[in-house]
């Protein structure tokens, strides 16, 4: 519905080449194993949360689970290592599941969308075909509340309703959340269900960690029967592994709290701090239960990308002139992509075109300045005078308000067809008056 498809090539000599989809990409997006996961640029930070992981895991089963073992019967101590082990298994699966996979990202367009009307507020010359704009905004309807697209000059498309451009990755994503630095990748559609879950286990694993510190210190003050001071200094691992896991919780602690609010009124935290639902109705509550059950419960849906596929070869385009071309929301003038943070190219575009239809008018008025009429067709080159020159030929204002060319009036086209016998006799007396006029006015 919004994505346009590339036209099909009708050139029997092209074909596929050894080059995949994700050797072209032209996202920011890091590649492994041949396409087959997808990072965001910032892939390092994976590395750096998996270290914020596994470290203290393996401290908490060296120091504390270890020493449990022996103080619980039945196997109970062995069972505090195996849980800790394989939930810290599950979290860096749930980890590479957020990171590793497609967000939702939806393919870029080979070719503008083709407009679907025309721009009548621009200035445009008699005969000339007025330039077609496509509309920076559209509006839809969703829920039967109107909900505003937004036409992307990086993509070439209109984004779907809660999608927007990641300005990190380069890429539009649908559902976007927001961009997480510690998983590396755009959270959006296809991995929201995968981070929530890390982000919640993860704080269950705090929780784990920092309990059995306290039973273990716990069980050092029985066993010595000291005080929990002395116990403390017996054990300076746990103690360390108790203020981790305390500062850990309240950060991944808070973070789930913030996104059962999120999942239960059904926003993104881009909606959040852009749009301000509790302000203003949002199309797309269901209500908690049906909130829940979309994010839960709901299929995710395939990929947009085929990342391992071969890229077909696509022919060299000729370059569109600005008259009755396209023009893209923000041609002609320099717009900052709020989402992205640059500037369109488009604006330079017209520039170049302006600036070489000024280089060609000022040399046609200097031609004409000089009494030169060599440039007009032979059948238009009668006996006048420079004022009347100056008179019907006018300059015709382009598109973009700017004197581009030079149009014939009525006036030279009847001359020109009133050419016969009666203007070949008076012609030399004509012609010879309009050099004299020349010279004094020189003179």
């Amino acid at each position: 519905m919004y994505v346009v498809p590339p036209p099909q090539r009708t050139d029997p000599v092209s074909g596929s080449s050894d080059l995949r989809v994700y050797q072209a990409w032209k996202g920011s997006n890091k590649f492994f194993l041949h396409g087959r996961f997808i990072f965001g640029p910032d892939v390092r930070s994976v590395g750096l949360t998996i270290f914020l992981i596994v470290a203290p895991m393996a401290a908490f089963c060296v120091f504390v689970a270890r020493k449990l073992i022996d103080d619980f019967s039945d196997h109970w101590g062995i069972s505090i290592m195996a849980v800790a082990v394989a939930f810290t298994v599950y979290v860096l699966v749930l980890l590479l599941l957020t990171s590793g996979r497609d967000p939702g990202i939806i393919p870029r367009n080979a070719h503008p969308p083709e407009p679907e009307g025309f721009d009548g507020n621009l200035d445009v010359g008699s005969g000339q075909t007025p330039q077609s704009r496509l509309p920076r905004m559209k509006e839809v309807k969703f829920n039967g509340i109107v909900v505003k697209i937004k036409y992307c000059d990086t993509c070439m498309l209109y984004r779907p309703p809660r999608c927007s451009h990641c300005s990190i990755c380069n890429n539009c994503v649908e559902r976007f959340d927001h961009h997480c630095p510690w998983v590396g990748q755009c959270i959006g559609l296809r991995n929201y269900r995968f981070f929530f879950v890390f982000v919640f286990s993860t704080t269950l694993l705090c929780i784990y960690v920092f309990a059995f510190c306290w039973v273990y210190i716990r069980r050092i003050m029985e066993s010595e029967e000291t005080t929990i001071w002395k116990a403390m200094i017996k054990t300076p691992a746990s103690i360390v592994l108790i203020v981790y896991t305390f500062i850990s919780m309240w950060f991944v602690g808070g973070l789930t709290a913030f996104h059962l609010y999120l999942i239960s009124t059904n926003q993104t935290t881009y909606e959040n701090f852009r749009y301000r639902y509790d302000r203003r109705a949002n199309p797309y509550n269901k209500g908690v239960l049906s909130n829940f059950a979309e994010i839960f419960c709901s299929a995710i849906p395939p990929s947009k990308n085929n990342f391992r596929a071969k890229v077909i070869r696509e022919p060299v385009l000729p370059s569109r002139s600005v008259g009755g071309g396209f023009m893209s929301p923000s041609m002609g003038k320099a717009v900052d992509d709020i989402e992205m943070g640059r500037k369109t190219v488009w604006g330079d575009m017209g520039a170049g075109m302006v600036d070489h239809n000024e280089g060609q008018l000022i040399n046609e008025r200097m031609t004409i300045k000089d009494g030169d009429l060599s440039d007009f067709p032979a059948e238009l080159r009668t006996p006048v005078d420079e004022a009347s020159v100056r008179g019907v030929i006018r300059p015709r204002r382009s598109s973009w308000g700017r004197k581009s060319d030079w149009d014939m009036s009525p006036e030279v086209l009847a001359m020109g067809a009133r050419v016969g016998e009666p203007n070949r006799v008076g012609g030399s007396s004509s012609s010879a008056s309009l050099p004299n006029e020349n010279q004094n006015r020189h003179t």
